[in-house]
């Protein structure tokens, strides 16, 4: 719940300072950190946060868990800006990638989901991980259809065994992208906000609009919210190599495509979602505010998730109802889980904020009350206490418990008496036999199993190869709706955490927060923890830095202020001639000591078409035998790689000739692969890809730490060097996913997200600027400092020379061209764990190289206003030359977008 502006106006005329401080801060200080703060805030703002969720491992009872554990790095940017005094636009963008070992089912422990992995090892043969493959489907049973497990620890062979266990498969990196944007007005007494966005990642699009607004009453002490949103989602799932072969797609056979010779599944979808909400916020008095929220939403489509599976166990009923006492089998089958395809959710809330003297602090109660059509009713209770500690200072520790029922389709797995498969009868009751080698004669079997035709005259079967034609079980005797997914299940949770802010300057803070959550079964109401086999752990940790814009002491040049139409002040343009191409990193530095600037850098690189050998294009054939090794042939290439960095810019400047800056980085690649002409088949036991799935990385990447040095300034002429200084940072041990019982390896050197060694990154620039003109020039270079890195290897050191010329357009806008070169060494030595060697970027002498691009970009800064001193940058470097090392996917291009205010 966020306090309203208008709220707090109100507050505030009650002649409580403290308690508005309180109430406003506390609003502002909820668990998301910033996330939700930037759409309601007044001020102009822009906010960058960084999040980590890691969840602990599970716990696989019969086999060790090698699988990494579901991990996920978030980049979230939001801004609020005012067109004019009542309208704001507002945006926000979230970057997430995540992989790890994820659920598929759950199965009877005896079963052995998690199918142990056999390695040797210097004590001899030893079990050291799991693949989720069921190579052998029977499982014993007891009369009472409780499952019969030979486990030594719990008294020897046939012995009652009724646990489950989670059954994992693992994931490559995958990453998701989502934006959204909107417009708000304000009137004396009402306000309306209409958004909209998208949500894209690999096997799911969607996307969304809502409008919302707020009715005023009382003088403002009572206000009325309201809201309605729909979405629209496309799900393209490609079906988990791993347990595709061991899946029953049967009930969505018409929505699976088959896609690279057969090899690829996807399941297609759709999904509809629509939502209303009705609230009431009331300030109670000058220290405490009340809110009650009720809200429904409708959903229909595929509402499944495409890599659930359900563990099905068929028992024939002629063996369980045979009168014998002995043990009987079951048939251990998986399904694709089958949700209902509608869904109504109504949720109730309430919050209570109440500000205490005493200790100048503001206490969060607050209760949530959801049920819906699918039995699973929930109860949230949560509170915050948020303390100012002076100096800027803000802590708020919190803690929040959470119980669900289950779904009334779920269970950990289920029974079905039935085969799995039965053989196919006519309309009189009789087999139906074919012979493969001429499939559209039928055959019969009579009352004494005689093989017999259609007219009931007998035939010699010796003359023939018959068989029996069988299909698959009754799908009309199993349950309409079933899933085993661990969400679905009764569960209770609690979670506690505390974050932490700190306003270091006018209109910048710093926040940062942690959060430690653990599920329990047992910890549901009335809850008798039957599925604790599910229960886990994670925690999240995030930072974030703030921007209050209005806030901010904006440096302007002489004869700027905020709020002027124009800036004029020949003397001091250098303020905004001196910036070089958005393209350029270090190029530039503050003039003024206590100046600081805030930025934003993102950089676009395309790659994709033809491959190269040096600088001539080459056929599939000449990489095959040429690409990779002698003792390996290439098998794929690339179609496309994509990389796009996030960078923060944070420069502050000690004195007028000395500079520091910090630059941590986000990155996200994808590539595409595809098959060379003439490759040879993988051999068994190899890692294998196909072109449906390809690759993703993205986290964190590597951070910059920089001192800027002045060495010349002069009317007209400046030069600086830049003694900057890498961080490993980004991972360099990024793998592929197995696939069956064989080691993905270490992804290619290329998608890794950092190059895993300090390294030195000098350089000298020079800028110049007469009149209406500017120019400049750079010299840069990256030199390694370690032998290799944690995975064996080291990138190429790189050289780069780069002169630039611009005119100014206008007073306020500047454009520019440019010329660079630049040399990359190859990568020394190579990974020293396993990799898959499937083609050309799996091999160190394929990188690097020497390349030429022409630039074109326009800086600008906007000179009055509300906005007046930030500066945006944008710049297309066009590549014109390439002399590439060895064999590598041509180059297409880069986009560089920037963002800085100086203050």
């Amino acid at each position: 719940m966020l306090l309203l502006p208008h709220q707090a106006e109100t507050v505030a005329a009650s002649g409580n300072n403290k308690a508005l401080q309180a109430l406003t801060s506390a609003a502002l200080m909820l668990p998301g950190l910033m996330l939700a703060s930037a759409q309601a805030a007044d001020d102009n703002r822009i906010n960058f946060q960084f999040s980590r969720y890691q969840e602990g491992k599970r716990d696989l009872v019969n086999v060790p868990n090698n699988l990494k554990p579901i991990s996920a790095d978030v980049l979230h940017g939001s801004g609020v800006f005012s067109l004019t005094d009542r309208t704001k636009f507002n945006f926000s963008y979230t970057q997430d990638t995540w992989s790890g070992a994820t659920p598929i089912t759950s199965s009877p422990l005896a079963a052995m989901g998690n199918n142990p992995i056999f390695a040797n090892t210097p004590t001899g043969v030893t079990v050291v991980g799991a693949s989720p493959i069921i190579t052998n489907p029977n499982l014993m049973l007891d009369r009472n259809l409780t499952p019969l497990t030979s486990d030594a620890s719990l008294g020897g062979p046939s012995v009652r065994d009724p646990r489950s266990v989670m059954v994992l498969s693992s994931a490559s990196p995958e990453t998701r992208n989502q934006a959204s944007f909107g417009l708000s007005r304000e009137w004396n007494e009402a306000a309306l906000n209409v958004s909209g966005g998208f949500s894209r990642e690999r096997d799911y699009k969607s996307s969304f609009g809502n409008i919302s607004g707020r009715v005023d009453f009382n003088q403002k002490l009572t206000s009325v919210k309201y809201g309605a949103g729909y979405s629209n989602s496309n799900i393209g799932a490609i079906l988990d190599h791993d347990a595709s072969p061991y899946i029953t797609k049967n009930a969505f056979l018409h929505q699976i495509e088959r896609i690279d010779g057969g090899k690829s599944e996807i399941l297609r979808g759709n999904r509809q979602d629509w939502t209303a909400n009705l609230g009431v916020t009331q300030i109670l008095n000058r220290n405490a505010l009340l809110e009650a929220n009720a809200g429904y939403t409708y959903s229909n489509g595929y509402l499944e998730n495409p890599y659930k599976v359900m563990s099905v166990i068929f028992v024939d009923p002629l063996q369980l109802n045979n009168g014998q006492s002995a043990p009987i089998t079951g048939d251990l089958r998986a399904l694709l889980e089958q949700r209902p395809n509608f869904r109504n959710q109504v949720a109730l809330s309430a919050k209570y904020i109440q500000y205490i003297d005493t200790f100048d602090a503001a206490l969060h109660l607050g209760y949530r009350l959801s049920t819906d059509d699918w039995g699973i009713n929930t109860h949230t209770f949560d509170a915050n206490w948020v303390q100012p500690l002076g100096g800027g200072w803000m802590l708020t520790p919190r803690i929040r418990y959470y119980s669900q029922d289950a779904a009334s389709f779920y269970r950990p797995y289920m029974f079905s008496q039935q085969t799995y498969r039965r053989n196919e009868v006519d309309s009189l009751g009789r087999q139906i036999w074919f012979d493969p080698n001429d499939p559209t004669v039928q055959y019969f079997r009579d009352a004494n199993f005689n093989l017999v035709d259609s007219s009931g005259n007998l035939v010699n079967e010796a003359l023939l190869n018959v068989q029996p034609k069988t299909v698959l079980f009754d799908a009309a005797k199993l349950p309409e709706n079933f899933s085993s997914d661990h969400r679905l299940a009764g569960f209770g949770a609690l979670s506690g955490g505390v974050s932490l802010s700190k306003s270091i300057m006018r209109g910048v803070a710093f926040e940062a927060g942690f959060e430690y959550y653990t599920r329990a079964s047992a910890m549901q109401i009335g809850s008798g923890g039957n599925n604790s086999f599910a229960d886990f752990d994670y925690y999240v940790a995030n930072a974030a830095v703030k921007f209050d814009i209005e806030s901010l002491p904006a440096v302007l040049p002489i004869g700027g202020a905020a709020g002027s139409s124009t800036t004029h002040a020949h003397a001091h343009m250098h303020h905004h001639y001196r910036v070089p191409p958005a393209g350029i990193m270090f190029g530039h530095m503050l003039d003024k000591p206590g100046d600081f600037m805030a930025g934003y850098r993102f950089m676009y690189n395309w790659t994709g078409g033809n491959m190269l050998h040096g600088a001539q294009q080459v056929s599939d054939q000449t990489i095959v035998e040429q690409g990779c090794s002698d003792e390996i042939p290439c098998r794929l290439v690339p179609t496309y790689m994509d990389m796009r960095m996030h960078m923060v810019d944070l420069m502050y400047a000690p004195t007028k000739w000395f500079n520091l800056m910090l630059m941590p980085t986000f990155m996200d690649m994808d590539m595409n692969l595809r098959k060379l002409a003439g490759a040879p088949p993988s051999k068994p036991g190899t890692h294998e890809h196909n072109s449906a799935a390809g690759h993703e990385t993205g986290a964190v990447g590597d951070t910059y730490f920089s001192a800027l040095i002045k060495l010349l300034d002069t009317r007209g002429h400046w030069v600086h060097v830049n003694l900057g200084l890498s961080a490993p940072t980004g991972k360099v041990d990024i793998e592929n996913r197995r696939i069956f019982k064989t080691d993905g390896g270490l992804m290619h050197f290329g998608m890794q997200l950092g190059s895993g060694t300090w390294d030195f990154m000098p350089s000298l620039t020079y800028a110049g600027e007469l009149q209406r003109w500017l120019w400049g020039a750079q010299f840069s270079g990256i030199k390694r400092l370690e032998d290799k890195n944690k995975s064996g290897y080291r990138l190429g050191d790189m050289f780069q020379a780069t002169a630039w010329g611009g005119y100014q357009v206008t007073h306020w806008l500047t454009a520019s061209v440019r010329g660079a070169y630049t040399l990359q060494g190859e990568i020394k030595r190579d990974f020293d764990t396993f990799n898959a060697r499937i083609g050309p970027m799996d091999f160190p002498s394929n990188y690097g190289g020497q390349f030429w691009d022409v630039g074109f970009g326009v800086n600008a800064q906007i000179p009055g206003g509300r906005f007046a001193g930030n500066r945006f940058g944008f710049e297309w470097i066009q590549p014109v030359g390439s002399d590439f090392n060895g064999f590598q996917v041509n180059r297409q291009g880069m986009l560089a977008a920037t963002w800085s205010y100086q203050f």
